[in-house]
């Protein structure tokens, strides 16, 4: 009988696809990711199915769109009623881990917030406002991963597995603010270590100056990058002579912001040395240009999870931080690699690179994410190695998404999907004519007077982007203007094009309805 495969299941964290070797990025070095690329193959057209973490992540694990899910922006659980694939491996035998980032429930412990015009006539005081889910996720079984009550593992506070995980620990929020079962691990390590964390207790270094970027007093070894590849390690040491296969989730709170590298990683790339993206202020849409303005004229804050602009110096510099943050990784990816090795097992380890969403990094001026569907946002890397069936550094220009990962891993462990997964094998299925990408913002940002909903639709050529409630869409030629330049949505030449995409997206749109629950036969 054939051995089920292992797999080793890497995922970053606001990583764009070209800030890797292998995706022809000359300055940032990756030489661990690119060697697995390398070895096997990588997808050019891959997109997220939301350019946001928890439901992009919630979709990773289903299989399927975040309108399905739920999950359709930050702040809103993955419900226990939606299964996972990490569920159906368990279930077949697979020994399931996950070390690092989750973020499939919320962090902050808030209230819920509401979007939802109410009747004012009414006068129904918004607490006791209904919701159209009876089972709305803000139960205590969805406050596992809230930073401010984590006071024990999250393992020891978890009724069964978490979401198809037997093994879990995990390192929430980002960058030296990282915290979870991580930051339990360093105030062990170090009583102190509360006070080397965070831009009040950040090393002095008066060469950068962008936004939400410190100079940080954690050391290397300590830093959460370290804690996540110390624990795979470990986590892959005590497979050794396991007979059941494993499913190891491997998930980075890097490199997203904010841009915090520690020690050697933090001046490894001098930002004299970052070329601005070509289309560094190149935009005339009306949130760009009312973020420019307020850039100018001091009025926005940049120092939350809202996209802003930048000088070009700030772009430059928090590009070398970034890079700093992705060699961290990438290193940090070549211990566990080598534990794969010495433990005999990376001949039946398939190992699999990805991330949840992009970056702007200096795009049209921009940094972060959100509500804006440029290709370095919605773009990331994908690659796949499996040690039986190598690609010998192939790249693969079909059209793919997030919701395509679980049912590609489900198919090479030759576990049967679940009904309703939306995802297609990419090993075998034929690819579609065009990606989905949806986006429901949670609140107002600078350039935007209400909360937006956005549907995207991506095809070999084009990219077009409508929103709710607003009289501007975009439509860019992906062949002609790969840089998003020229917005062609109200352009007369583009009509008929316009008007394919839209029913092209409709189509698409369909297919992506729910097919669960099963119906009963001859109801």
């Amino acid at each position: 009988m054939t051995k089920k495969p292992n797999f080793l299941f890497i995922i970053t964290d606001q990583h764009r696809a070209d800030h890797l070797g292998c995706y022809g990025n000359a300055i940032v070095r990756t030489p661990n990711i690119d060697s697995v690329a390398n070895k096997g193959s990588k997808w050019e057209k891959f997109f997220v199915a939301n350019p946001i973490c928890m439901p992009n992540r919630a979709s990773i694990m289903t299989g399927r769109m975040s309108s399905l899910h739920g999950a359709r922006h930050n702040g809103i659980p993955l419900s226990h009623d939606h299964t996972t694939f990490v569920e159906l491996l368990k279930d077949a035998g697979y020994s399931t881990g996950l070390i690092g980032k989750s973020h499939l429930q919320s962090f902050t412990g808030l209230p819920a917030t509401n979007t939802f015009q109410a009747n004012s006539k009414l006068h129904t005081p918004r607490e006791e406002l209904r919701d159209a889910y009876k089972h709305n996720r803000h139960s205590q079984e969805y406050d596992l991963e809230v930073l401010q009550t984590w006071d024990r593992p999250l393992a020891e506070r978890m009724d069964g597995d978490f979401y198809g995980f037997e093994h879990v620990e995990i390192a929430a929020d980002h960058a030296d603010a990282a915290s979870g079962d991580y930051l339990l691990w360093a105030r062990e390590q170090n009583p102190n270590f509360d006070n080397l964390v965070g831009p009040e207790n950040a090393l002095p270094d008066n060469r950068i100056n962008a936004p939400q970027a410190w100079r940080t007093a954690v050391p290397e070894e300590q830093y959460s990058t370290s804690w996540v590849a110390d624990r795979a390690e470990a986590w892959i040491a005590e497979r050794t002579g396991d007979d059941n296969p494993f499913f190891l989730q491997m998930s980075f709170p890097d490199p997203h912001h904010p841009f915090t590298p520690p020690g050697k990683y933090w001046d490894m790339y001098d930002p004299d040395d970052i070329p601005l993206p070509a289309s560094f202020g190149e935009s005339d849409l009306p949130p760009i240009k009312a973020m420019r303005d307020a850039m100018e004229n001091g009025t926005d804050p940049r120092d939350n999870q809202s996209p802003f602009t930048v000088t070009e110096d700030e772009a430059r510099e928090i590009i070398a931080l970034t890079y700093g943050s992705i060699t961290m990784i990438d290193d940090a990816i070549g211990r566990v690699l080598k534990q794969l090795d010495e433990s005999g097992l990376a001949d039946n380890t398939i190992v699999i690179f990805t991330t949840d969403h992009g970056d702007y990094m200096g795009d049209h001026g921009l940094m972060l994410k959100l509500l804006l569907h440029f290709q370095g946002l919605i773009r990331v890397p994908f690659v796949w190695f499996d040690p039986t069936q190598p690609g010998n550094g192939a790249s693969n220009s079909d059209l793919a998404s997030s919701i395509d990962i679980s049912a590609t891993i489900l198919a090479r462990a030759g576990v049967q999907a679940f009904n309703g997964i939306q995802g297609r094998d990419l090993m075998s299925a034929p690819p579609p004519d065009a990606v989905i990408v949806e986006e429901d913002s949670q609140r107002k940002m600078t350039g935007f007077d209400r909360p937006q909903r956005v549907r995207t639709i991506v095809t070999e050529r084009y990219r077009m982007s409508l929103r709710e409630g607003e009289d501007w869409h975009e439509l860019y030629d992906l062949q002609e203007d790969p840089l998003e330049l020229t917005n062609r949505y109200s352009d007369p030449n583009y009509l008929e094009v316009r008007h394919e995409l839209t029913e092209t997206m409709l189509r698409q749109m369909i297919s992506l309805q729910d097919r669960a629950p099963l119906p009963a036969y001859r109801a």
